[in-house]
């Protein structure tokens, strides 16, 4: 198959799959409150629910590197900025999945306190942390070209430790609030 049509069915499935997750991702914030009463399934559900994220991101990202190293924008100045500067690409994008994550994490509760919001935001750090870490390299190693599967593996124990994390997080919030 020629890398124009490859990159075309990539973009494709990358569509297909950005419709999927809008999906899971209604069912998954619907059902979260039922899903926190069992440890066990709230880590795994909060494991696949990142790996879909990421796995999403690495899908998006690798389409873009394709369109760009297939030259669709030949004509474009700027196209191939994203893939020479990864890093710097990387930081940003990450940065602005956490704040939207945060924004979307604080939807959820309805409406924040004053006086809970500096405890959901020392709560929520390292998790971010932990997660954004996850992001970056993934986005990092898509643009630069060398994600192997050690290190997709290595991405995707991050967002297993994070899962783990944000459960007992979630858990002294809810002890802390109810104490």
């Amino acid at each position: 198959m020629d890398p124009k049509r490859s990159t075309l069915f990539l973009g494709l499935a990358f569509l297909i799959f950005l419709a999927l997750s809008y999906v899971e991702n209604v069912i998954f914030f619907s059902t979260l409150g039922d899903i926190l009463q069992n440890q066990f399934l709230a880590v795994a559900m909060l494991f696949i629910h990142n790996i879909l994220v990421i796995s999403l991101i690495l899908l998006g990202m690798t389409f873009y590197v394709k369109l760009v190293l297939t030259d669709f924008f030949e004509g474009e100045k700027y196209g191939r900025i994203v893939i020479e500067h990864p890093r710097t690409f990387a930081l940003v994008f990450t940065i602005m999945i956490l704040f939207l994550s945060i924004l979307r994490g604080s939807s959820l509760l309805g409406a924040v306190s004053i006086k809970a919001l500096p405890l959901i935001l020392m709560v929520s750090t390292p998790i971010g942390i932990v997660e954004g870490y996850g992001i970056y390299l993934t986005i990092k190693k898509t643009l630069s070209r060398t994600m192997s599967m050690k290190a997709l593996a290595y991405i995707y124990s991050i967002f297993f430790i994070a899962a783990i994390m944000e459960v007992v997080f979630i858990n002294l919030l809810t002890w802390a609030s109810t104490g």
